[in-house]
């Protein structure tokens, strides 16, 4: 027989319930903070709910009554510079952070309401309306609540997309030495998702001051929790990455109280995460003023059960069993509350004369719709007073580098001059500079710099979105291939690309995305593509993709200092390459709207980017054609040097535009697009395009060449356009454009 033994986890795990002691010694001030909490936070749900009936609500309204003892007891003993987030039911989460912020932590059930309580107020509904004087400007509305000043981060739509975000909150909290924490709020259908485990992982890992908190309310949408797992106590969760785990009664919220002091002052003594799971009961459907019975997936006697529960009727008993409060004291907290939300209600509202006296929004607290698309992206004037210089026009001496050290070299120089730059990816703190030697160097400045990251692209990269909002880093963070955003795609594209925008166009992001394109390396479908077609049909993010070692110099030198996310593709064609960069401490910049002209010419604007230009440079030699080689650098709609594009198709009167990857994906839709809207009336011939086939490239080295453009397609290209000018081939063409 052999051998077994049981195992034990390393994390404890414990379920916290109050006694009447814990009531009796808990503070009085602490009581009544926590009753007025909840019943601003009821009366302002219940203020949502009727509006949301009359209409008035313009999408969703996930109404947060009965769960409002998890947020109060969670959050009424936290810092203002303690920080939250949580998911698309989020009301009460920011309205207890946010009242805890302006109160100071302290209530008066005698006096419930203050101009600074009732702003509050006022800008929270707002915001849930569409408003331009909500907290977001009307563009977060119900789901994306956000105050930074008072340590709201955002909540968020995406079901446990915000974890990743609120982790990044933490490492920054960490490594600015204080002894602030976060804590990111989730239901039992986030319990299970990839973002949550994985930022669990590195929470872990990293010992950062940060909490999962679960609110288990039993339901996502209509699917009950034993339904999506085999074990419901969802605070197991935290067991296989050696989390300590809290599992309460989210209906008391004395108790929530006391379990987050607990994981408290393990998080601030820096002894790594939490895990809370609050059960709590959401009162009505998952959307709307309809109870869950109403669609047919919970009983009513459940439900009933439910509200004999409710946190507002604890609080107010267990004050009343001590002596702090009576009925009618209670009774006017109540009244209080309902009377600020009557208030905030009328200052929003009006009587609509055409519909019978029924209420309307006001008319002039809509935005302006002029509005819609400002703050997608900065305007790029944090790059004022850097030295800016053009490579081509440089005149010094120059210093002879391999392409890949001028990539290590830059960012050695900004890691060097501004300590908020920190590097996150697989690998880049080992094998001498990472896959490829690209951050070759910079091990020098310690692992708290320099981030070899798990293999979970979804989870470090929301944590360098967290830390791009909280403004006290610089995070750079590297795909080792681009085919890997995908695994990422929600902190990519819903997270970072949209959050200055949708937060209210104002928070910078200061975000940069390291990756390479590796087509022609024998790596197959999954690891060879070009993500430039996709990230510039996202909005939010600036794109640069450079040619030569010195552009990538003053390209990242920009990215770095820009306040918006940016994308830097490399490719591994050019790594090894000998190039040459300016003599000197590389500190120039070259500024989004700067393309550069490689050749001057009078036949064809020719359009390409990073290794694509040399293959455009020997197709013209080889075909003679007089073309006007533009390189781009600067990809994204926002930072196109539309300038030099519209001189050089005027001159020429005709396109042509070389990519090397996938037609389906690629970049060159976009922009042959937008030149034939811009310039149709210059025009001779329709625009052409050089890219790869419709299918990524296969591991076979003849299929891989197959797959993708070079200079035999480039030569085919320039051929057309001959054949469009009415002029006849000049030489043997032994590719074609596709």
């Amino acid at each position: 027989m052999p051998l077994e033994r049981s195992l034990e986890t390393r994390a404890p795990w414990i379920e916290l319930t109050t006694t009447e002691d814990d009531w009796k010694a808990a503070d009085p001030a602490l009581l009544a903070t926590m009753l007025v909490e909840l019943h601003l936070i009821r009366a302002f749900e219940e203020t949502v709910l009727e509006l949301a009936g009359e209409g008035l609500v313009h999408g969703p309204a996930h109404s947060s009554i009965g769960q409002e003892g998890g947020a109060v007891g969670s959050i009424v003993g936290l810092r203002s510079t303690d920080a939250v987030n949580g998911s698309h039911r989020g009301h009460h989460q920011f309205l207890a952070k946010a009242l805890t912020h302006v109160s100071g932590g302290t209530l008066d059930p005698a006096a419930v309401v203050t101009p600074k309580i009732q702003r509050v107020l006022q800008r929270t509904l707002a915001e849930i309306l569409g408003l331009k004087d909500g907290y977001c400007k009307g563009r977060g509305g119900s789901m994306h609540l956000q105050w930074f000043e008072a340590g709201a981060l955002g909540t968020n739509a995406i079901v446990g997309g915000g974890v990743p975000m609120g982790a990044g909150n933490a490492w920054a909290q960490k490594h600015s030495g204080t002894t602030d924490l976060t804590v990111s709020y989730f239901g039992d259908g986030s319990s299970q998702i990839g973002s949550v485990l994985e930022t669990m992982n590195l929470a872990a890992v990293w010992k950062l001051p940060f909490c999962f908190f679960i609110e288990n309310n039993l339901y996502a949408v209509s699917t009950h929790v034993d339904e999506i797992t085999a074990d419901t106590r969802l605070s197991v969760r935290g067991q296989g990455f050696g989390i300590p785990g809290w599992r309460v009664d989210g209906m008391d919220p004395l108790a929530v109280y006391l379990a987050t002091q607990q994981a408290a002052e393990r998080m601030r003594n820096g002894e790594g995460p939490a895990v809370i799971e609050a059960e709590v009961y959401r009162f009505f459907h998952q959307n709307g003023p309809y109870p869950g019975s109403a669609f047919g997936y919970r009983k009513k006697d459940e439900e009933a059960e439910w509200k004999t529960r409710d946190p507002l009727d604890r609080v107010a008993r267990e004050m009343i069993a001590l002596g702090l409060i009576d009925e009618a004291g209670v009774a006017s907290v109540r009244s209080q509350a309902q009377k600020a939300m009557t208030a905030v209600a009328a200052e929003l509202t009006e009587p609509d004369p055409d519909k019978g006296g029924k209420r309307r929004i006001r008319e002039d607290l809509w935005p302006d719709p002029g509005f819609v698309n400002v703050g997608v992206r900065g305007d790029a004037s944090e790059l004022d007073g850097l030295t800016t210089m053009e490579p081509a026009d440089y005149d010094g001496p120059w210093r002879k580098v391999k392409f890949v050290d001028a990539v290590a070299g830059v960012m050695d120089r900004r890691m060097e001059t501004d300590e908020r730059i920190v590097v996150f990816g697989e690998d880049v703190h080992r094998l001498g500079g990472g896959t490829n030697g690209a951050t070759k160097g910079l091990d020098k400045y310690g692992d708290e710099r320099v981030v070899g990251t798990p293999i979970s692209e979804n989870a470090f990269t929301g944590v360098g979105g967290g830390l791009a909002l909280d403004g006290r880093f610089r995070p750079v963070v590297e795909f080792m291939y681009p085919d890997f955003m995908w695994v990422a795609a929600d902190q990519v594209f819903n997270q970072i690309g949209k959050a200055r925008h949708m937060f209210g166009g104002e928070n910078p992001v200061p975000f940069v995305l390291r990756t390479k394109v590796a087509m022609g390396s024998g790596y197959g479908s999954q690891h060879l593509m070009d993500p430039a077609g996709v990230f510039s049909s996202s909005p939010g993010w600036r794109i640069v993709a450079p040619s030569t070692a010195a552009d990538y110099v003053g390209l990242m030198n920009a990215a770095l200092a820009l306040q918006d996310p940016v994308l830097v593709i490399e490719h591994i064609d050019l790594y090894a390459k000998a190039d040459q960069v300016p003599e000197g401490d590389l500190d120039y910049v070259i500024p989004p709207g700067t393309a550069a002209i490689r050749r001057r010419g009078s036949e064809v604007t020719v359009i390409s980017y990073l290794s694509m230009v040399a293959r455009c440079a020997e197709a013209i030699e080889q075909t003679g054609v007089d073309a006007e080689l533009v390189d781009l650098r600067w990809l994204d709609r926002a930072s196109v040097d539309w300038d030099t594009i519209t001189a050089s198709v005027k001159k020429t009167n005709a396109v042509l535009i070389v990519e090397q990857g996938a037609r389906g994906s690629s970049y060159g839709g976009w922009l042959a697009d937008e030149i034939q809207r811009r310039l149709f009336d210059w025009l001779d011939q329709p625009v052409e395009r050089v890219s790869g086939g419709e299918a990524s490239p296969s591991i076979s080295k003849v299929l891989e060449r197959a797959a993708i453009a070079g200079t035999e397609e480039v030569v085919a290209g320039l051929e057309k356009i001959r054949v469009g000018m009415g002029q006849p081939v000049t030489s043997e063409t032994t590719g074609s454009s596709r």
